[in-house]
């Protein structure tokens, strides 16, 4: 079954593989997109109402938050250290925790799928992606990464399974990641990928590693040995992979 669901600013695409009756699946499917949009309420930087609006304008405190928006704040502290200050969810400025909050919000949706019995499917948002088990002829899922100047091109094809994949670029969104070192656009990688086991971590390695620029690239290398490779293309044009990367033969 598949399903498109218009819900934090993109389409979230949800293909289920799993041989269940179809009720059950449509339930999942529900499942998973009452989950995606309880998260844009609540995380929304262009809702006056949401609650990440509130904390901003100090209406409420940190302490007093839910249960999620104080484990995205950890989290956001965590990759604040982990990253030397490359991934900030201040940068900009105001509180923004969006370069974790897609990235986790699809890995949570990913595990209620689990959960409620679909361990063949695979979740697309915006290009940050979610896969568990196969497709429905028993292959591993295709994700193609879009080339950084030739939309209808791709820079590489990848095969996974039970694994995420996200992408941060500056050839569709603009400059939206800032280097926190000169307060200035990101510059020196045009995009980067990151393959993993958990697309909230992904996701932010990937803006952490674009907002370095060429040292990105070697920092994300030192991530491989806890299952996290990359695929960059710098500025100029030149392309660098992990030796790990599951690409396409």
């Amino acid at each position: 079954m598949h399903h498109a669901e218009h819900v934090m600013g993109t389409v979230v695409s949800i293909d289920l593989a799993d041989n269940l009756p179809e009720d059950d699946l449509r339930a999942m499917i529900d499942d998973v997109c009452g989950w995606l949009h309880e998260v844009d309420r609540r995380f929304s930087t262009y809702r006056e109402d949401s609650e990440v609006s509130r904390l901003r304008r100090r209406e409420i405190d940190p302490a007093d938050c839910s249960t999620d928006m104080r484990h995205v704040l950890e989290a956001c502290a965590d990759l604040w250290r982990e990253t030397d200050g490359y991934f900030d969810a201040y940068a900009a400025g105001p509180l923004d925790p969006s370069g974790y909050v897609k990235g986790w919000s699809v890995e949570i949706a990913s595990a209620r799928l689990a959960e409620a019995g679909s361990v063949n499917h695979c979740v697309n948002a915006g290009g940050d992606i979610r896969a568990r088990g196969l497709t429905g002829t028993g292959a591993p899922w295709r994700v193609g990464i879009r080339h950084p100047w030739e939309a209808d091109k791709l820079s590489w094809v990848l095969t996974v399974s039970d694994r995420a994949v996200a992408t941060s670029g500056t050839y569709e969104r603009g400059d939206h990641v800032f280097n926190p070192r000169t307060g200035g656009p990101a510059r020196g990688l045009r995009s980067v990928t990151v393959v993993g086991p958990d697309l909230a971590l992904a996701d932010a390695y990937a803006t952490a590693a674009l907002a370095m620029g060429e040292p990105g690239i070697a920092w994300l290398s030192k991530l491989a040995a806890d299952g996290y490779d990359s695929a960059l293309v710098t500025d100029d044009g030149r392309a660098f992979s992990s030796a790990g990367l599951p690409a396409a033969v």
